[in-house]
């Protein structure tokens, strides 16, 4: 048969298989590659799996937006969380995590070859999104500490610009963006008839007093501002994919129409799941972050002696670090002799967009605090072993 080439030629490869690949061909490498929490479910989560297998009809399609009880819990999680009020302006479509809901936005309020705005470093699956739905992503640099330059997402506007993406806390920086300038970026949307995509899928992950805000629940946001959430990191969800957005009600029809076609609904066992995990005690997420702040520190801490050879950003939120490495290596080479030659694996800054210079991301949120601690000395003497 003939080959054609498709759109996806043009889209990268999901970089956490391959670095995969590469661990599993070096046994006893520590992964600082993935972005998830090292922490299960609550157990109210698994409570509400009995409420779910004695209701005969749950084997059947339920609503596409999402079961009505979650939908009425995530209401009021909005509200008292994120400040944002769920009225006749806006919805709640539940999703099969966050992912789905960034691509349901992008088939939303696109046509092929229309413009949508990263900041980069940017989340490589948004950039993988963009491509696959035939329009193209634009890249804005952030600024030395990967904070939001306005003026510069000003002058990339163009006629073909339908939305301005943003990620606080931010993966892969781990950046918070403060509310002035999350405001500034809403305002810039509203008055340039443009949306606003706002990922906060590690909204409840920020230390060190630092508080998370949502342009969601500025005023007059509601028409023009998409904001996207998931319970994979918060509540260890990550293979039960469930995440939600919230939308302008004039977007509705359109996302109803991709996510019937992808995924007909949200997988419904998982629905209540999420349903009990919403009710868990404060105590859970409470105490789950605390321990996260204290693996922070601790690599923030261990760290220290690559300051002549990288340079790290202040990181205030999520569960990552980004370092720009002070050489002239490719960073997927540097990435491979880490894990071959020191048995520690990161994510190369390629990935995000970085092609100016070698950056890794490093995550610390999946290990216990002794293998976390492993892993970043075997990253620091790998990092001197292989720049001396």
């Amino acid at each position: 048969m003939k080959s054609f080439l498709s759109r996806m030629e043009a889209v990268q490869s999901p970089i956490i298989p391959v670095v995969g690949e590469l661990i599993k061909n070096c046994p006893g490498t520590i992964s600082l590659g993935q972005g998830v929490v090292s922490y299960s479910p609550p157990s109210e989560a698994i409570d509400f799996l009995s409420k779910f297998l004695v209701e005969p009809a749950n084997n059947l399609y339920k609503a596409v937006e999402g079961i009505p009880p979650l939908i009425t819990t995530l209401t009021a999680k909005l509200q008292t969380f994120n400040g944002i009020e769920i009225d006749q302006e806006n919805c709640i479509v539940v999703t099969a995590g966050s992912n789905m809901a960034f691509m349901n936005a992008i088939l939303a309020i696109t046509s092929p070859g229309d413009e949508i705005i990263l900041n980069t470093p940017y989340y490589f699956n948004h950039e993988m999104a963009i491509s696959m739905a035939g329009c193209h992503p634009v890249l804005v640099q952030t600024d030395d500490n990967y904070q939001l330059r306005p003026q510069a997402i000003v002058d990339a506007i163009t006629p073909k610009t339908r939305a301005v993406v943003t990620i606080s806390p931010n993966n892969p920086t781990g950046a918070v963006y403060p509310e002035l300038v999350l405001q500034q970026v809403n305002q810039i949307c509203s008055d340039r008839n443009i949306y606003h995509i706002s990922d906060e899928a590690y909204e409840y992950f920020t230390y060190n007093g630092v508080k998370h805000t949502s342009p969601g629940a500025f005023s007059n946001s509601s028409q023009h501002t998409i904001s996207l959430y998931s319970l994979s990191k918060a509540y260890g969800f990550a293979s039960w994919r469930i995440g939600y957005m919230v939308i302008p009600q004039h977007l509705l029809a359109p996302v109803k129409k991709v996510q019937d076609t992808i995924l007909i609904c949200p997988p419904v066992i998982s629905q209540y799941a999420a349903l009990g995990a919403l009710q868990a005690q404060p105590d859970y997420l409470g105490n789950h972050i605390a321990e996260l702040a204290q693996v922070r520190e601790e690599v923030i801490e261990l760290l220290k002696p690559l300051e002549g050879l990288c340079t790290i950003a202040p990181a205030d939120g999520a569960f990552y670090f980004f370092l720009k490495v002070h050489t002239q290596m490719d960073a997927f080479e540097l990435v491979k002799q880490l894990i071959c030659e020191h048995q520690v694996a990161v994510i190369p800054g390629t990935t995000f967009g970085m092609d100016n210079g070698c950056y890794l991301r490093v995550a610390y949120g999946a290990l216990q605090q002794d293998t976390a601690r492993q892993g970043i000395e075997r990253l620091v003497k790998g990092l001197q072993a292989i720049l001396a």
